[in-house]
């Protein structure tokens, strides 16, 4: 007769037995060679866009470097979806954490993508890389004049993601060779649901439910950011609500400040590529005539205390014609009056004007208790 204990190690020698067996299955392995190439391009990916910073380029991480990981942030506010926007305004005025935040998410990408290259511990990495995607997508989904560039590559990684958390590291893995080594890894759930040589531990049915889960998740996600960007999938077409190739300035609180006019700008729209343009500006009443007007060299005269920039990074500043102004700069500017506007001007607004011709508008707050005669107010 075979005692309990001899019973036991028997049948878990079988059952190792058989886990090692399976990854020679040729169904199995057909499978996992075609999850390589998924794989080690996901995991190119982010080691990659971690490596440049770590290695190959790092002013990226070095706050003094004109292309500082900051600057990219800012880049992506104006259209940050889900209150990453905040979030991304938040880090911008904190230094310690906007320089923590850059060094922990680069880390994430760096480690997740040569853990994703190796197959070791893939559906964890695969996690991890699902959530640095969804993040991605919500802040950079917006930018890209032609292709939208940032919502495909998150939405491929996405994708991938998922396939790996749902199948494992495929062929040539670190994990298939602690598994061959170690065959009792099997046996832990820990292992499955972590590493990527073995099925998850769920029943068939249950599998095919969270798949499909997953699979409804994703293609919502995508597909639904994809129609808030562009359109074109229950909708015509359209540029989205923030345009990643127009220029847009939001101009707001623009009031009577003793001999100033002032007024807070927000350029909001446009590509992150090249800096936009404001060669005039100018004070109208409701009837479109000129109260005070001031071209680009007057605006590219501006002292440096005329211009109060909200963040450190992009920002507006006055240059050889006008003023210049970065994606998502956020400025308190006061414009000289070299006269007293008129008192029976209640409607009054502001105008910019780009480059391009473009003019935005707010309105100006007329307080005439402040805008008495010019000589007075030096006085």
């Amino acid at each position: 007769m075979i005692d309990a204990g001899t019973l036991a190690t028997l049948n878990r020698a079988t059952r190792e037995s058989s886990v090692v067996s399976a990854l020679d299955d040729a169904y199995w392995r057909g499978a996992a060679l075609g999850l390589l190439t998924v794989r080690v391009v996901h995991g190119f990916i982010y080691w990659g866009g971690g490596s440049r910073r770590f290695i190959y380029d790092p002013e990226k991480l070095d706050p003094s470097a004109h292309n500082w990981m900051a600057n990219k942030l800012q880049d992506a506010m104006p259209g940050a979806l889900f209150g990453t926007d905040q979030a991304i305004s938040f880090v911008l005025k904190h230094f310690d954490l906007l320089y923590a935040t850059i060094i922990v998410f680069s880390a994430a990408e760096l480690i997740a993508g040569m853990m994703l290259i190796a197959g070791f511990m893939t559906r964890a990495a695969a996690c991890a890389s699902l959530g640095i995607s969804i993040i991605l997508m919500a802040m950079f989904g917006w930018i890209g004049a032609v292709c939208l560039e940032g919502w495909t590559m998150a939405a491929s990684n996405i994708a991938m993601a998922c396939t790996l958390m749902l199948n494992g590291s495929g062929a040539y893995s670190v994990d298939n060779l602690l598994l061959r080594r170690r065959p009792h890894l099997a046996t832990h759930r820990w292992f499955r649901w972590t590493n990527g040589s073995l099925p998850l531990p769920l029943s068939e049915g249950t599998f095919q439910k969270v798949a499909l889960l997953g699979f409804f998740l994703a293609t919502i996600f995508v597909v639904g950011l994809y129609s808030h960007f562009r359109g074109a999938v229950l909708t015509s077409f359209h540029p989205g609500p923030v345009s990643p190739s127009v220029t847009h300035f939001s101009v707001g609180n623009a009031r009577l400040s003793g001999n100033f006019v002032s007024l807070h700008v927000y350029l909001d729209a446009g590509t992150p590529e090249a800096p936009a343009f404001i060669v005039e500006a100018a004070v109208e009443d409701s009837s479109g005539k000129i109260l005070a007007h001031w071209d680009a060299t007057e605006l590219a005269a501006l002292p440096s205390d005329h211009i109060k920039n909200e963040y450190a990074y992009n920002q507006v500043v006055p240059g050889p014609h006008g003023l210049i102004a970065r994606m998502g700069a956020k400025a308190e500017i006061r414009l000289p009056l070299e006269h007293s506007l008129p008192a029976a001007a209640p409607n009054a607004v502001i105008r910019l004007v780009a480059v391009d011709g473009q003019s935005f508008r707010g309105d100006l707050n007329m307080d005439n208790s402040n805008s008495s005669s010019l000589a007075e107010e030096q006085r």
